[in-house]
């Protein structure tokens, strides 16, 4: 059985961050819920880089917002995939630090699952190499043993 992947989920309203907890737990994930971006900069800085699959988070928010969180994030976890969410967005307030920005309602469900699904997959990097093929005279020796 594999590991679950871990998402870390930060949203300022309660509701949001609930539905998005749920949604993505019945779908196998592990979900870290942060209500700010302080909160969610604190995880990441005790966490192993590496142990976190992805960051989804809300661009307005309090205090320090989606974007900047991101820029943070990322001096801790370099290989960490993004995905920025919001509901009011204009041109110059778009998700431009995140992997991926997706417009709140603009997007189905299963949309951001398969977004997710995605960035998550993608974290994992490429696939490894087969091992090198072995000597003609090793081979034959473990075929005669």
């Amino acid at each position: 059985m594999r590991p679950k992947k871990t998402i870390l989920c930060v949203d300022d309203n309660d509701q949001t961050l609930s539905i998005r907890k749920f949604m993505l737990e019945t779908r196998g994930y592990r979900v870290v819920v942060a209500q700010n971006a302080q909160d969610a900069l604190e995880f990441l800085a005790a966490s192993c880089p590496g142990s976190i699959d992805l960051l989804l988070c809300d661009l307005i928010m309090p205090g320090m917002d989606g974007n900047e969180l991101i820029r943070h994030a990322r001096d801790l976890h370099p290989a960490m995939p993004t995905m920025l969410v919001s509901g009011s967005v204009a041109s110059h307030e778009r998700g431009d630090g995140a992997d991926v920005f997706l417009p709140k309602g603009a997007c189905s469900p299963v949309e951001m699952l398969e977004r997710i699904r995605v960035l998550v997959a993608r974290k994992r990097g490429p696939k490894k190499a087969h091992p090198p093929v072995s000597h003609p005279q090793n081979h034959m020796a473990r075929i005669g043993a």
